[in-house]
């Protein structure tokens, strides 16, 4: 009743297939091949790390943070907006004092045409400025 070797018959096809016994040495095999492989991509990130010019790094590690404070900025701001939201009154009084301010813009410097050409003449001097 016992059997060495367990043969499983598959009913569909009707063929028969027999468990492989030395797939533990195959497993040792890999390893060892991921092992050389693995010493193979840490040598090739070495030569890579040893050819940056570290120098470099202080002008980069400048930009990231900057980067990074300005997401966490983002993160707070986001923060605090929400919350003043979630306040029933604030948004519709929020949403009053910005057109108010637009209003009082737009009556002091589009009102008339020595005004609106006055603007124009501002905000070409400032693009001449910036863009050159």
């Amino acid at each position: 009743m016992s059997d060495a070797t367990t043969e499983t018959k598959d009913d569909a096809t009707g063929n028969t297939w027999t468990p492989d016994v030395g797939a533990n040495e195959s497993s040792s095999e890999d390893s060892a091949s991921f092992a050389d492989r693995y010493s193979d991509v840490l040598g090739k990130v070495n030569q890579t790390l040893d050819q940056v010019d570290w120098n470099q790094m202080g002008r980069i590690g400048k930009i990231v943070g900057i980067f990074a404070a300005v997401i966490v900025a983002q993160i707070l701001i986001k923060g605090i907006l929400d919350t003043i939201n979630l306040l029933p009154v604030v948004p519709g009084l929020l949403e009053l004092l910005g057109v108010v301010v637009v209003g009082q813009w737009s009556w002091k410097n589009l009102a008339t045409s020595d005004k609106r050409s006055a603007l124009l003449q501002r905000v070409q001097t400032i693009r001449q400025e910036y863009l050159g």
